[in-house]
């Protein structure tokens, strides 16, 4: 799995589109850095890019992969190779790439501005983190909607689709159920909402990071009573952790009993 996973690494970090996606992360903090001297605005401007963007890219990258390498990888097939350990390989592979150009092209230019000197590294590493999470967690949900479509037109609007509800369509629900059942005491339900969707989590940790859950009104209070003490955080941690391995152990079981 390892040599597949550095060939796939490999073979993404000579492709453009990782230099164009590391150009753009280094170019937006240089600039958000430049425009803003406190480096609390930037994490907060970084974070509304991130939990959109990066969800998005790692969809759109994980499908388009699967379905471009699908010659090279029937030729493994044929090898004397566990299934299990081409899918895995090229799935990690992916991530990993993707993951290194955020934080890179992120981190560099926050290392150059004096980020180690400021209160504001713990915000912006528990920003790159989450980033690289979400990279991790969407990556594995695209090679799950790829595995499960032969058709490349399907499975990218599923994945499309996948991307539009986690992101978009999913908080409007959540503010809709909350509206109409606000006689009824919300609170657990609205833990178990923001759990059940890893961009959600990612948002309310990093904006409970910053301290900023006042601006979230009574919701807020709610989020910083659980999140905001350390076994919600390490609860918190182990779900994006699980939103990692339960889409994984998908890629495996399907890699095993899918027939090629």
């Amino acid at each position: 799995m390892f040599k597949i996973l550095k060939y796939s690494f490999f073979d993404l970090m000579r492709s453009r589109w990782s230099y164009v996606y590391f150009l753009f992360y280094l170019l937006l903090g240089t600039v958000l850095l430049f425009l803003n001297n406190d480096l609390s605005k930037a994490v907060i401007t970084l974070m509304n890019v991130i939990i959109v963007l990066v969800p998005l890219i790692g969809t759109i990258f994980g499908v388009m992969y699967y379905y471009n390498s699908r010659e090279f990888t029937e030729l493994l097939l044929a090898q004397p190779v566990k299934r299990s350990s081409i899918f895995l390989g090229q799935y990690f592979g992916v991530a990993f790439s993707l993951a290194m150009s955020l934080v890179i092209g992120l981190g560099l230019p926050f290392v150059f501005y004096g980020i180690f000197n400021s209160t504001a590294i713990w915000d912006f590493s528990l920003l790159l983190i989450t980033g690289a999470f979400l990279t991790l967690i969407f990556t594995a949900l695209a090679f799950v909607i790829a595995l499960a479509n032969e058709n490349k037109i399907k499975g990218f609007g599923y994945a499309i689709l996948l991307w539009l509800f986690m992101a978009v369509i999913y908080d409007g629900l959540f503010l809709v159920s909350l509206i109409y059942f606000e006689d009824y005491p919300l609170d657990k339900f609205s833990l178990a909402a923001i759990m059940l969707n890893p961009v959600d989590l990612s948002r309310v940790l990093i904006l409970l990071k910053l301290d900023i859950s006042a601006l979230l009104g009574y919701t807020g209070a709610v989020f910083q009573k659980f999140f905001g003490t350390n076994s919600g955080f390490i609860i918190s941690a182990l779900m994006l952790v699980l939103w990692v391995v339960i889409p994984t152990g998908i890629i495996y079981r399907m890699s095993i009993r899918k027939d090629f």
